[in-house]
């Protein structure tokens, strides 16, 4: 396949699902980002990924049980930060990444 055709599926100003893949990807690593910023460096470096249920649900991924703990209590502050980005959050739930 050629590069340009390559650059044509994964540019996500076109319709169709690949577009589409790549806008929530965009969105996700955004969400992310914004966490990361809202938290002191330690905690922030811990996550790995944060994503937004259709029910509302800030779901953030992070690197072992001990940050998830630590986490958890900066819940309010998460989601303020998910907030400011107009996600519209009600609660957070922080999980651990499998390291398999």
């Amino acid at each position: 396949m050629a590069a340009k055709s390559l650059q044509n599926l994964l540019n996500p100003s076109k319709d169709g699902d690949l577009a589409d893949i790549v806008r929530r990807a965009r969105d996700m690593d955004e969400l992310a980002s914004a966490l990361v910023r809202a938290l002191p460096a330690d905690e922030g470096a811990s996550i790995l990924a944060a994503n937004v249920r259709d029910d509302g649900e800030l779901v953030v991924l992070c690197r072992s049980p001990a940050w998830a703990s630590r986490l958890r209590f900066a819940a309010d502050t998460m989601l303020a930060a998910a907030r400011t980005r107009g996600a519209d959050v009600s609660r957070c739930k922080v999980r651990v990444a499998r390291s398999d």
